[in-house]
């Protein structure tokens, strides 16, 4: 069962804590820092959050180099921002990629996979 306590208001005060780059946190230990636990449902809680917290227009920016923080400036929002993007784009890559897989078993054609 999951926690309640892994609210939009818990991770937004918590994310208080981590203004700037610097004092990210990890998604691990933000969920121990806000329920005392972690487990991986509480991580997916913890980025249903932030999705809100962005949605809303808080500045919160996450990598995997410097973990979830607020952004203390228009760079680091822009560094979160690019982060975003090329996550974007290596997804579109991929999709491209299987659809072109996809595309001959569709006409008849058969593909030895190696």
């Amino acid at each position: 069962m999951l926690n309640n306590s892994m609210t939009r208001d818990a991770v937004l005060s918590a994310l208080a804590k981590h203004v700037g780059r610097e004092n990210g946190v990890t998604a691990k230990a933000l969920v121990i820092e806000i329920v005392g636990a972690s487990c991986p449902g509480y991580e997916r809680q913890l980025r249903q959050c932030v999705e809100q917290l962005r949605d809303e227009g808080i500045a919160v920016c996450a990598d995997p180099a410097a973990g979830y923080h607020i952004a203390r400036n228009a760079a680091e929002l822009e560094m979160s921002i690019q982060f975003l993007v090329d996550r974007i784009n290596t997804s579109a890559r991929q999709v491209r990629a299987l659809q072109k897989l996809a595309r001959p078993g569709l006409t008849g054609q058969s593909r030895l996979l190696l």
